[in-house]
């Protein structure tokens, strides 16, 4: 365990979450988070969708993405490390029959910053994926979770 770290306590905002879907027409809804942030989804075309945002397990997939850089920021962040940049590239499978359930998902990590140790940013990595991110630990239950992990030079330009 990374010496000194411990999650942050769960508030009751944190343990009981809310989000509203409404149908607008055809495969398209308004969704409304408990935080009262609120976001288009739509279905594919060959559902009737018309693009107008993206599909629900697209959000699942960028929900997991965010959720575990959140999670390796904040432990990078506590063991003092100067983290400056954290991308998740995420893709994943889907099962061919419904439920199309995720069944394999690859989280590609790139992080910059002056100095990093690379075994503190492998640990806060494997520390998501096992022990605190909420989102890889649901999906791990249909899906088998990959991932790598690239220390960026932060002289080089972001493209």
């Amino acid at each position: 365990m990374l010496a000194g770290y411990r999650a942050p306590a769960a508030t009751p905002e944190q343990t009981e979450l809310r989000a509203s879907a409404k149908w607008i027409d055809g495969v398209s809804f308004v969704v409304e988070t408990g935080s009262g942030h609120a976001l288009v989804v739509d279905g594919a075309a060959e559902a009737g969708g018309r693009n107008l945002g993206p599909r629900p397990m697209e959000l699942v997939l960028a929900g997991t993405a965010a959720c575990t850089a959140f999670d390796v920021v904040w432990i990078l962040k506590k063991a003092r490390q100067a983290v400056t940049d954290c991308v998740v590239d995420a893709e994943a499978k889907r099962a061919p029959e419904d439920p199309k359930v995720f069944t394999r998902i690859h989280l590609r990590y790139r992080i910059r910053g002056q100095g990093l140790n690379q075994a503190q940013v492998e640990r806060a990595v494997k520390l998501s994926k096992e022990k605190y991110c909420s989102a890889t630990l649901m999906l791990a239950k249909t899906a088998k979770i990959s991932f790598e992990v690239a220390i960026e030079d932060p002289s080089i330009p972001l493209p």
